[in-house]
């Protein structure tokens, strides 16, 4: 079995969702929830940034183009939330593009807009 990177940050990452999930259910825009996760990981201490900037590249050349990315939590795990029926390869291919333009490994990609439950998904880079 391969081993699981920030398995106790991932953890309360998620647990912090359910509880979000548990209050508003799905039905809410993005930025309802946004706003909601952004209060639920202050009551449970998670560090986090919201609407993190993240610079990218371009054969060593900063373009004025960027990324922002919903959350990066604990210095180290991109948080992507999206209010969606179902989660797509675009939403997957987005993750993958913030954990390749910023060298994390590990990105959660959280929709809130799923019924009856929470939908989310561990990717690696």
């Amino acid at each position: 079995m391969a081993n699981i990177i920030y398995p106790e940050e991932s953890y309360k990452i998620i647990g912090a969702c359910f509880e979000v999930y548990k209050s508003r259910s799905s039905g809410f825009t993005e930025p309802i929830y946004q706003e909601c996760l952004e209060l639920e990981f202050q009551l449970q201490d998670i560090p986090f940034v919201p609407q993190a900037l993240m610079e990218l590249e371009y054969k060593g050349t900063k373009l004025r183009q960027h990324f922002r990315v919903d959350f990066i939590c604990y210095d180290s795990i991109v948080v992507e939330i999206k209010a969606l029926s179902k989660l797509t390869d675009v939403c997957r291919s987005q993750v993958l593009n913030y954990l390749n333009a910023s060298g994390f490994r590990l990105g959660l990609l959280v929709n809130f807009g799923h019924h009856p439950r929470i939908e989310y998904e561990r990717i690696v880079r």
